[in-house]
């Protein structure tokens, strides 16, 4: 037995299994897309947050950058607590051998003074002092040339109010300090 199968049983067979191949191919096709627009999306959204994250540490960096800036500032505007320390002593035994009170005493932020090759840290004190007329110009002229003041320490007087009804000064100076 013989069976023949006719053309268009062939056909059939063929355009069927066609089908099903382009079918196949369609469907793997459209998962493909579907993956594909997936990741897509998840590159654009890891892009986004990578540029984020780039202006988030760019902006930090800036921050950190203010914040060191403004610390040096800041720093630079407190004297070296040990210096204002050591003229602040030989002040007040200063005041204490001429026989004034120191009522108050105020500082200005160090600055820097060059003069040729030798820079200089320069400091300026208020000083508010009581007593005698006699014990106050005693005060003063000590300032004035120095006694008292141990190395590397001088002043420089700048200003000096009297009020020799109520026995007070106000005296302005300078106070200069080598620095290295």
């Amino acid at each position: 037995m013989n069976i023949k199968i006719s053309r268009k049983v062939w056909l059939t067979v063929v355009v069927v299994i066609l089908f099903i191949a382009l079918g196949n191919v369609a469907r793997m096709y459209i998962q493909q897309s579907r993956e594909e627009a997936a990741l897509r999306q998840s590159i654009a959204q890891q892009q986004a947050l990578l540029h984020k994250l780039t202006a988030d540490k760019t902006n930090a960096q800036d921050q950190l950058a203010q914040a060191e800036s403004l610390l040096d500032t800041s720093q630079q505007g407190f004297p070296q607590s040990l210096t204002s320390i050591e003229y602040g002593e030989d002040l007040f035994a200063i005041a204490e051998d001429c026989g004034v009170q120191l009522a108050e005493l105020s500082q200005s932020a160090p600055a820097t003074k060059s003069i040729g090759a030798v820079t200089y840290s320069v400091s300026s004190v208020g000083i508010q002092v009581a007593g005698t007329t006699d014990d106050i110009l005693d005060f003063i002229y000590a300032l004035r040339t120095g006694d008292g003041f141990r190395l590397p320490w001088s002043a420089e007087i700048k200003s000096i109010t009297m009020d020799v009804s109520g026995n007070s000064a106000s005296i302005t100076l300078d106070i200069y300090a080598y620095s290295r």
